[in-house]
């Protein structure tokens, strides 16, 4: 494929894929082969701003269907893992020689930043990582919906979801062994095909942003350097 060309890059992890094993919310050798690729994509010219879900801790819209808590809190509750996820990925990115900051939507002075555009573009103005936490601040929003949201802020030229396949498929390669990859496609095929790239929410506004979608898997070794370098396979969901 094609060298993919990015300057900017708004990079969506789940909080699955921090995850241990054992199914302990963190694993430690994980947050540090994700701080060297992500190290690598730097020295490629490439600026990174980062999403992490907190879906290895607790999702409030499952945590809400149980009924001794309201969906308001439970994702309440959601976004305050995806602060301590944040924390410590930043941790392994500055283990690896990384300069990273962790800007928070939901404010927590004492603890990191509180995430604000003008200063959150001068840091990725610096080569500095930006890791960006609490979703969008607001219950009922999931993270890729913040995640794309932040891309705009911040002027990335695409997000890349960085998920458990290595790209967008006709359907679910798990279930259906003929169905198929796609290499590039657009917004509107996307939503004529049903393709679940993102949510409803996330996925308009990347259409309605002009804002390219890049899917690709984070199991692989180097995964997010060789997405973004056009070495491993993955599917551009293109304006």
């Amino acid at each position: 494929m094609p060298e993919i060309p990015f300057r900017r890059v708004l990079v969506k992890l789940s909080g699955e894929a921090l995850a241990a094993p054992d199914g302990y919310w963190l694993h430690p050798p994980t947050l540090a082969g994700l701080a060297e690729d992500i190290a690598r994509t730097i020295a490629e010219g490439i600026e990174v701003a980062l999403v992490v879900g907190g879906g290895n801790m607790i999702r409030g819209a499952r945590i809400s269907q149980a009924g001794f808590i309201d969906r308001a809190t439970g994702d309440s509750l959601g976004m305050m893992a995806t602060v301590m996820n944040s924390l410590a990925l930043e941790t392994a990115l500055n283990a690896a020689g990384v300069q990273a900051r962790t800007m928070s939507a939901v404010s927590m002075p004492t603890i990191c930043e509180t995430f604000a555009r003008q200063p959150a573009l001068h840091h990725l103005d610096k080569g500095q990582v930006v890791v960006l936490a609490g979703g969008t601040g607001n219950p009922y929003f999931t993270t890729d919906t913040a995640a794309v949201l932040r891309a705009a802020e911040l002027r990335c030229d695409a997000v890349l979801k960085a998920t458990q396949v290595d790209g967008v498929y006709t359907a679910d390669p798990k279930k259906d062994p003929s169905a198929t990859r796609y290499d590039r496609i657009t917004h509107d095929e996307a939503i004529a095909r049903d393709l679940k790239v993102m949510d409803t929410a996330a996925f308009a506004l990347a259409r309605e942003s002009r804002l390219s979608i890049v899917v690709g898997s984070v199991h692989a070794p180097s995964s997010i350097t060789a997405i973004l370098t056009g070495e491993a396979a993955c599917t551009q969901v293109v304006p």
